[in-house]
């Protein structure tokens, strides 16, 4: 299976999205809105609710959201020391399951340094 790079990962999510969004189901654009609606900042700043989206993607196992909650916490300032701390906590939570999620989001961190 090919690795995806984090352009890949960025571009085929932006077309995804359009092509749903662009269905005209309404449901779906609530939804859709609602969800960054909960990423917004608010009462959390936007970095601590990517870091607690972080954790719930790696407990429930879901490499898509680990890579987008990754990158938006790499752009809101997350430090490796910070991401390290995340990953703790997460296998602490969801038990030695998320391990080969740690090892796939430490590979997808170190991508988007790179990039």
């Amino acid at each position: 299976m090919k690795k995806q790079t984090v352009e890949e990962f960025n571009a085929y999510r932006k077309q995804m999205n359009e092509k749903i969004l662009g269905s005209g189901n309404k449901v779906m654009k609530r939804f859709f809105s609602l969800d960054s609606q909960t990423y917004a900042d608010g009462a959390l700043d936007i970095k601590t609710k990517e870091m607690l989206g972080l954790v719930a993607s790696m407990v429930l196992r879901c490499d898509d959201c680990i890579k987008y909650h990754l990158g938006t916490s790499y752009e809101e300032g997350l430090t490796t020391d910070e991401l390290y701390e995340i990953l703790a906590v997460a296998n602490i939570v969801g038990g030695s399951i998320c391990i080969p999620h740690t090892r796939r989001a430490v590979e997808y961190w170190e991508e988007l340094q790179e990039a």
